[in-house]
């Protein structure tokens, strides 16, 4: 069995940061299942916005493109979440992020709907959120710093309007899986957030163990 760490929670919460560290501190592969989204939204805008757009761009995805730096844009976020509702889209990707969680040794995966459709068997889930203000402010800062302008009202308004449509979807919606730990990152800085995350996956990586040793 693969041992799977499935890191969910809404934008801005913290949960990239702790994923990523989470793959370097138990040396597995890494997959932001976001950056899926944001690159299907971002091809969509460019052909239309429309669902046809969309399925289409999710089908013929090359996994190469996920480097492109304009995939962390502002406006890639809002196509990201955009798309994200439509079923055949989330359908189209499914195959994708669960042959990268079931890889040999296991992975890491961040996303929205981890712990409750793409790997609900992940032997470790967290679920990773913040105050909505703080992570305004979080991204804000992140913006700001990719040269962007924008104002902090602007991205409260994004993280609210992205939290409903992300909560409020038909398919796959952003919840917490009832065996996920709650992770709220508020008042922790990166390497708190980190260290509690890293303790929480490794009571989940015993528990695991034991199991397999019957």
């Amino acid at each position: 069995m693969s041992f799977i760490i499935a890191v969910d929670g809404p934008a801005a919460s913290g949960k990239g940061t702790v994923a990523s560290r989470l793959a370097q501190a138990f040396a597995l592969p890494y997959l932001d299942t976001g950056l899926l989204y944001r690159a299907v939204g971002v091809a969509a805008a460019a052909s239309g916005h429309s669902r046809e757009d969309a399925a289409s761009a999710a089908r013929s995805l090359d996994p190469n493109a996920l480097d492109n730096p304009t995939l962390r844009t502002r406006e890639a976020g809002e196509a990201a979440s955009r798309v994200a509702i439509w079923p055949e889209v989330r359908a189209a990707l499914l195959d994708f992020q669960r042959a990268f969680a079931a890889q040999p040794g296991g992975a890491v995966l961040d996303g929205r709907d981890i712990g409750t459709v793409i790997a609900p068997e992940a032997p470790a889930k967290l679920f990773v959120t913040a105050k909505p203000e703080v992570r305004a402010e979080r991204r804000w800062k992140q913006l700001l710093s990719q040269g962007e302008t924008v104002s902090l009202d602007e991205i409260l308004a994004d993280i609210h309007k992205r939290d409903e449509r992300d909560s409020g979807r038909a398919d796959a919606p952003l919840i917490q899986a009832p065996d996920a730990v709650l992770l709220d990152t508020s008042n922790l800085s990166i390497s708190a957030s980190v260290d509690v995350a890293r303790r929480i996956v490794e009571e989940a990586r015993a528990r695991w163990e034991m199991i397999l040793k019957g």
